[in-house]
């Protein structure tokens, strides 16, 4: 159950995670089409890892972005960063581009080439941090609207890095679980009968540390993951988080 005395940030603190299965992807990231994206670097603990971005207009303006995280492998970034999909499973996001809101999408350790190994929920919460850091910077972006969001296992994670920093103006989590043991074993390379790395990674037993607005949503016309949507309903009681 959630300890409403500790934040997730100083629950973290000090906690060295033990990877029993490393997995590390070794996929170059594609290069993504010019008009659109650039592929970028951005410093994280873990190391420079690849990230698209979108590209400056060098017009003088700056713009709102967000920090966009896919389902699936969030750890890799690949074509279908810019390739539309269906309107049940659009991994783009391209609404947000479409709108003129520039989107990086930060691959984390162990995804593509990067350095480190995945870790699943933990030290991504990190690199996703430093991947806003890096954006805030680019000239074209106005760095008090930084946003974050993200889809099933991303949004799983923005859920926790919601939890975890203040650096975002809102995030928007789209069908997330309680916690990432619900993916299965391959999703999830730390011991998964260790209670503290499973703690540190439940987006549910940390609601209470969220600062900026976060709003979270499932789909209705399909299960999804909807009762992981509910439990976490009954069990929120911040006002900056809404269901």
């Amino acid at each position: 159950s959630p300890d409403p005395t500790t934040t997730l940030v100083e629950a973290r603190r000090g906690f060295k995670t033990n990877v029993v299965r490393r997995i590390q992807a070794g996929r170059v990231p594609s290069q993504p089409p010019p008009q659109l994206f650039n592929l970028v670097r951005y410093e994280s603990p873990a190391g420079k890892l690849h990230a698209y971005m979108t590209p400056d207009p060098k017009d003088g303006k700056k713009r709102p972005a967000i920090v966009w995280i896919t389902g699936g492998d969030c750890n890799t970034i690949d074509q279908g960063c810019w390739r539309e999909g269906a309107d049940g499973n659009d991994q783009s996001a391209s609404a947000y581009r479409k709108a003129g809101i520039v989107m990086m999408f930060p691959s984390q350790r162990g995804g593509n080439d990067n350095p480190g190994t995945k870790e699943a929920f933990l030290g991504e919460v990190e690199d996703v941090v430093s991947a806003a850091a890096f954006l805030a910077k680019q000239p074209h972006v106005d760095p008090e609207r930084i946003y974050l969001g993200g889809h099933s296992t991303g949004g799983t994670l923005a859920l926790l890095v919601s939890e975890y920093t203040t650096r975002f103006r809102a995030v928007v989590s789209f069908g997330p679980v309680c916690d990432p043991r619900n993916y299965g074993p391959d999703q999830t390379p730390y011991s998964r009968k260790d209670l503290k790395e499973v703690r540190l990674r439940a987006p549910e037993l940390w609601l209470h540390s969220i600062q900026s607005p976060t709003f979270v949503f499932e789909g209705s016309d399909q299960p999804g993951n909807q009762e992981q949507l509910r439990r976490m309903a009954q069990l929120n009681k911040n006002e900056k988080c809404r269901f």
